[in-house]
């Protein structure tokens, strides 16, 4: 992970961008005055970040409309993508309640949208249903004619699905012959801050309504149908998977074996890296309470602890052997105690070969190819629905 400024959350969202095909000329403009002369008068650092990459967003947005009016699709296509990049990856800093924060996240919506249309890029919105309301997401397809199974994918603490659509691992996916269904699950992304849904620990209730809504689609085999999620989802794939008789096959994206007592170390001051500055805050939005006493009830229901036993079907568990967030012997729990899946993998990702950091950030495509080949070779394994005749 590239140490631009000497601050681990600056640093993980810059490698992030970059990680989603941002310019790193464009980057550096963005940053270097920033990180040479330090935060301008009246802002704090992560509202400086902020301004700062809104405003490359801005200036990308501009170049972007010019190409759009000249007819030029493919050229503006390309630069709404880094738009929505600089877009995502400041909007991601401040405090939720930053007033600014709002536009820049319908510039991600906008930028997102527009680079998928002027691109014509294999990628569809849809609403899932989900108890009265909905899930926003985004699909993949298959590169292959016909049902194709399909990866469910969620989030992690903080992440949008945007972000893992430009990570590319839904492209590296649709070539080896496998659909994905990219989530913004309860807690993040549209879901929450258009849908007012927050987090919780059972998994499988959204994730059950996800598979719902495949079921409903003649491009994916309901017969081969998996899970996979990154980060906090190091707990949400293996617990869907684990109530879920449906889920085939299982995709933790860096491990998340006791993320409530985790928590409860952070807040007693002893905790790993944040993703974001104002982590409490964040986590107080996520989880839709109003003190930190109240999230600590909640997050204590995020734990694997009893649970992977249930798992009966193969499960990939990815970590970064430097993993400052979560430490890489909760991916050696959670791989420990899935003791009925009949193909389990754990994968840990070393400095000498890069994808170290968490969930490979920094060198992404080290551990989505990784993990695109597993999910195609599982899903090969597994009976394809007979033909309708």
């Amino acid at each position: 992970m590239l140490n631009y400024f000497d601050d681990y959350s600056a640093d993980l969202a810059l490698s992030m961008a970059l990680d989603m095909g941002a310019n790193m000329d464009e980057i550096d403009r963005t940053c270097k005055v920033l990180r040479d002369e330090g935060t301008p008068d009246g802002l704090d650092f992560s509202r400086a970040f902020f301004h700062a990459w809104v405003s490359a967003g801005d200036r990308l947005w501009n170049a972007a409309q010019r190409d759009e009016e000249a007819g030029h699709r493919l050229s503006a296509s390309e630069k709404y993508r880094r738009a929505t990049i600089m877009y995502l990856t400041g909007e991601r800093m401040p405090e939720h309640h930053y007033p600014a924060r709002a536009h820049a996240y319908e510039r991600v919506l906008a930028g997102f949208s527009k680079y998928v249309e002027l691109g014509s890029v294999n990628c569809e919105k849809v609403a899932v249903p989900y108890q009265g309301s909905i899930l926003p997401a985004l699909m993949v397809r298959a590169d292959v004619d016909g049902p194709a199974p399909c990866l469910v994918h969620f989030n992690g603490l903080d992440g949008l699905k945007e972000f893992l659509f430009l990570t590319g691992f839904g492209q590296a996916l649709a070539r080896r012959g496998v659909s994905v269904l990219f989530v913004d699950n309860p807690g993040v992304g549209e879901a929450l801050r258009k849908h007012g849904l927050h987090n919780f620990p059972e998994a499988e209730i959204p994730a059950s309504a996800c598979i719902d809504y495949l079921q409903t689609r003649a491009d994916v085999d309901p017969e081969r149908i998996g899970m996979a999620a990154l980060s906090m989802g190091g707990h949400h794939a293996p617990r869907a998977t684990a109530f879920e008789p449906r889920i085939k096959c299982c995709i933790a994206w860096g491990a998340n074996y006791d993320w409530g007592a985790q928590f409860r170390k952070r807040v007693e001051g002893a905790g790993t890296e944040k993703s974001v500055p104002h982590i409490f805050e964040h986590v107080m939005w996520v989880l839709g309470q109003n003190t930190i006493e109240d999230c600590l009830k909640v997050a204590d229901g995020f734990t694997l602890r009893g649970v992977l036993d249930r798992i009966t079907v193969p499960i990939l568990i990815t970590h970064g052997e430097n993993d400052r967030q979560i430490t890489v012997d909760k991916a050696v729990s959670t791989y420990e105690d899935c003791v009925n899946s009949p193909r389990r993998e754990l994968r840990i990702f070393t400095a000498e070969e890069g994808g170290e950091q968490h969930c490979h950030i920094g060198n992404m495509s080290l551990g989505t190819d990784f993990m695109a080949d597993w999910a195609a070779d599982v899903f090969d394994s597994i009976r394809a629905r007979p033909a309708v005749t």
